[in-house]
């Protein structure tokens, strides 16, 4: 029997993704919870604070392409358990990059550019970032719609102090909220930014008490989904394009770089930064 195309019926039409398939498929790194059309995603590692990992690092971006592919998912919470964003996990460096072999530094590349091309490009919705705490990997949070942080947010680029380049996408961040000058003296110097910083440089739209953080993510999320839907659709469209722009322009640069770096360096990462710690640079 032909398809007979019925323009009301489009979001019951193609090969959109299930929703309980996927919270299933990802429950190792992402909680997921949906009500009303807002999905809320929090990262997690065992069930507390999310920590690296290359599992996490394969899977992330994958989880975004299918959450993407949802029309049911209208607005997005993205999150993390606990009071930190992301924890240290000095075992994903135990090995230099040029002892992986090139199957893996490839494989690492190709993953390090979609976690932040996928929030950019597969996401066609609102995205509000909620930022439990300090940590690391903030490139992400950073490039949603809207950031809202805790008071003791922490956020800082350890990559040239740990031997590598700046090229994950956070030196990219940097660069694009806050100009070339000031992302150049962050990237070199690997100083923390507190959240009164990043709120003062544009890295973040509010300061709010840890306990009321979620409540605030969801408040916004309400009052967005409380416009029709294709003025959400279009302002996030519009919103995203300098996003798009910046990546499409100097993503590849900064991972490629990044990678040449790594190849080259004759120590894991956290050894140099140990090393840095100890002469009182970090």
């Amino acid at each position: 029997m032909a398809y007979q195309e019925n323009l009301p019926d489009i979001q019951k039409r193609g090969l959109k993704s299930d929703f309980e398939n996927y919270k299933e498929k990802y429950k190792d790194i992402l909680m997921m919870k949906r009500e009303d059309g807002i999905l809320e995603l929090k990262l997690h590692t065992d069930g507390g604070v999310f920590t690296h990992s290359w599992f996490w690092h394969e899977a992330f971006p994958a989880a975004l392409s299918e959450i993407g592919n949802d029309p049911e998912n209208q607005v997005i919470i993205l999150t993390a358990v606990g009071d930190r964003w992301m924890g240290t996990n000095p075992h994903v460096w135990e090995k230099t990059m040029h002892e992986w072999g090139p199957d893996a530094v490839n494989k690492a590349k190709f993953e390090t550019t979609r976690i932040l091309s996928n929030i950019v490009f597969n996401i066609d919705v609102p995205i509000i970032s909620a930022i439990n705490g300090p940590g690391g990997h903030f490139e992400y949070a950073l490039a949603c719609d809207l950031t809202i942080c805790t008071e003791n947010a922490v956020f800082n680029d350890l990559h040239f102090l740990g031997g590598s380049s700046p090229g994950d996408g956070l030196g990219l961040a940097y660069q694009h909220i806050m100009g070339t000058k000031k992302a150049a003296y962050y990237c070199y110097t690997g100083k923390d930014i507190d959240a009164k910083t990043a709120l003062e440089l544009g890295m973040v739209n509010e300061i709010v008490p840890r306990e009321q953080l979620l409540d605030r993510a969801w408040e916004i999320a309400r009052y967005i989904m409380a416009h029709p839907r294709v003025m959400r659709y279009v302002t996030h469209a519009q919103l995203m394009r300098p996003w798009k722009k910046a990546l499409v322009e100097d993503q590849d640069m900064h991972t490629f770089s990044m990678t040449y770096a790594n190849l080259l360096i004759e120590k894991p990462p956290f050894e140099f930064i140990k090393e840095m710690r100890s002469i009182g640079r970090l």
